[in-house]
């Protein structure tokens, strides 16, 4: 599901994906990870993609660096990071800032896509959005069931290099829809008002 949407003091595109079954996600590799060198991977294999993107119809995407550097919240069981690209011959930045919360048998997916400017706004609106936001109960991550529970094939690395999403096609997909204004679709004007304070949460 897609979401675009404006506010007075900050424009941005909120993608939402409500829930990839991907499995449970183990965390135990947060505290582990050199996000320094996973970077430098993401970035080459980036740089390799292109050819197949631009084949497809898409521009080349181009990974500057992080934006915001990974953080993994293990009291809230929320991943956040931020990355910078730009987009084939275009001199201008754009900041892709992501979360993930984890759950019992999958993650939740939010990303904001915006100018790099924006990157302390689109922070600010992280918690508003997190505490509209949660798993029912049974489906939280300290849920987890082993033996029972199918595991995720990627660990927090996984999310933030991007192995659960398709090499093609889904960020060029998110930036066509955030040139084109405001949209929603579905059910996404629901969630557009809990973002932006103005609804109730669901229980």
């Amino acid at each position: 599901m897609v979401i675009s949407s404006t506010a007075e003091t900050l424009t941005t595109c909120l993608v939402q994906w409500p829930y990839n079954p991907m499995g449970y996600v183990k965390d135990n590799d947060a505290d582990d990870i050199n996000y320094d060198e996973l970077l430098e991977d993401m970035q080459k294999e980036t740089e390799t993609d292109n050819p197949e993107r631009t084949a497809a119809g898409y521009v080349a995407m181009h990974l500057l660096g992080w934006g915001a550097k990974p953080y993994y919240d293990k009291q809230q069981h929320t991943l956040h990071w931020a990355k910078l690209f730009r987009l084939g011959n275009d001199l201008d930045e754009t900041l892709n800032y992501n979360v993930r919360i984890l759950g019992r048998k999958g993650v939740l997916v939010f990303n904001a896509v915006a100018q790099p400017s924006q990157l302390a706004q689109v922070k600010a609106s992280i918690p508003g959005l997190l505490a509209n936001v949660s798993f029912a109960k049974g489906q939280q991550y300290r849920d987890y069931s082993a033996g029972i529970d199918e595991v995720a094939a990627y660990g927090i690395g996984g999310l933030v290099a991007g192995k659960v999403l398709a090499k093609v096609g889904f960020f060029a997909i998110i930036l066509k829809f955030w040139k084109l204004g405001l949209l929603a679709l579905g059910g996404a004007w629901a969630a557009i008002k809990r973002f932006f304070g103005f609804g109730a949460k669901e229980e």
